[in-house]
């Protein structure tokens, strides 16, 4: 026998009042690599927090998993017949799930609720051969974080140029105790493991160069003379260890944090570290434009719904993305995250006055819209993971081999015209 929810409910109130009895409890699973994050972390906290009181018969498992490993910890799950309930992923790793029927078709639940995307940033992103699988959460454009003391200390000014750049970096990185191992850095870069992360910091200098992954047809052009330039200009950072060695972004962020890197070239998440970083550090952290232009940016990450979940719990987890989504929890996703939100007005004078920086955040979003720049190389969509694999590993190679610049971009442009 079906049950109407009114019914439903009628029961569940009654047997609240046996001696004994206990509410039945639905729990939605929930994974990301944000929980405990200042600022995303506590929005996700805040969105879970009202969610839970308007439906009190239901709990959220808000589950960790770290960005380093994320996406095959994902495909193991979803593969296995046994996704999160709200899934979570970056969307420059959708498509492989999209590709496999993991994903559930928004479009009829966009129509049904009503839900207007226009104008939502980043939104297109989200269609995959003519489906949308996803609703967008950050659409995005790098800014500089700088340690004032250090540049001071290196006797350079913020830097606006890539000259610029380079000359405070070599000024800012040295020995401070003498013990002839360098302690400070001018800048840093991701340099351990082959993924993403690695090849988007890549970018950002091919991009300051010039240069893209592919084109806006989604030509491969790695073996131009323009990208080449921008790897360069990467290799020399490396090559002079101007960064930190061997090390993630997050740890990076982290030294940054702690007064040991003077440029931090990222997105808005930086925002989190400068945050937990100790007073006396802290107000020496500020924020400039990348003099690296146009700015990395564009799509970050999604929130969607899988095939395989039960209809009675994708209903609940739809109602949360669209609490997720509103205006109200919008606005507070641009205050807490530090960041403008994707839909429309939703940075509001609250959002200005708790991030001082916004407007940067926001010329810079702008900037890398107009110069359409974004993460995923257009025309490797979906093989954007395998892509940046090959290409990380090759710049590893370069690097250990001291193999030519050229012959590695010619190397890459074959492996990345192959995966097409």
């Amino acid at each position: 026998m079906k049950l109407t929810k009114t019914l439903t409910s009628l029961l569940l109130a009654g047997t609240m009042m046996l001696p004994g009895a206990a509410m039945a409890e639905t729990t939605l699973n929930f994974v990301s690599w944000q929980v405990g994050e200042k600022g995303y972390g506590d929005w996700w906290n805040a969105v879970i927090a009202e969610f839970e009181a308007t439906h009190p018969d239901v709990k959220i498992d808000f589950t960790l998993v770290p960005r380093d490993g994320y996406t095959d910890a994902m495909i193991t799950q979803f593969a296995a017949g046994a996704p999160p309930d709200i899934v979570h992923l970056t969307s420059f790793e959708y498509q492989t799930f999209a590709d496999n029927g993991w994903l559930e078709d928004l479009g009829p639940w966009i129509e049904k609720s009503g839900m207007d995307l226009d104008g939502w940033a980043g939104q297109g992103a989200c269609v995959w051969k003519g489906t949308t699988n996803c609703i967008m959460l950050l659409y995005f454009g790098y800014i500089m974080a700088y340690n004032e003391q250090l540049l001071e200390e290196g006797g350079v000014a913020v830097p606006t140029t890539w000259d610029e750049y380079l000359a405070a970096a070599r000024a800012t990185t040295f020995d401070r105790d003498g013990d002839g191992i360098k302690d400070v850095y001018g800048t840093g870069v991701h340099l351990a493991t082959a993924n993403s992360s690695y090849t988007n910091d890549v970018l950002i200098y091919v991009l300051s160069a010039g240069g893209r992954w592919t084109n806006k047809d989604g030509q491969v052009t790695i073996n131009t003379p323009e990208t080449i330039e921008g790897i360069n200009r990467w290799r020399t950072i490396v090559e002079e260890e101007l960064t930190p060695m061997g090390m993630v972004g997050g740890d990076i962020d982290q030294l940054f944090m702690e007064g040991k890197v003077a440029l931090r070239i990222q997105g808005p998440w930086i925002n989190g570290f400068v945050q937990r970083a100790e007073p006396g550090i802290k107000e020496h952290l500020k924020y400039a434009a990348s003099p690296l232009q146009p700015p990395l940016g564009g799509s970050s990450n999604v929130i969607t719904l899988a095939s395989e979940t039960p209809q009675e719990k994708k209903e609940l987890a739809w109602e949360f993305i669209q609490l997720a989504t509103s205006q109200k929890f919008q606005e507070l996703y641009s205050e807490l995250g530090a960041s403008p939100a994707p839909r429309p007005g939703a940075v509001n004078e609250a959002a200005f006055a708790a991030v001082p920086h916004m407007q940067l955040l926001i010329d810079a979003t702008n900037a890398a819209s107009a110069a359409g720049v974004d993460r995923i190389p257009t025309g490797l969509e979906a093989q954007n993971n395998e892509f940046a694999k090959v290409a990380a590993e090759e710049f590893q190679r370069m690097l250990i081999e001291k193999l030519p610049t050229e012959e590695t971009a010619a190397a890459i442009q074959a492996e990345a015209e192959m995966l097409q």
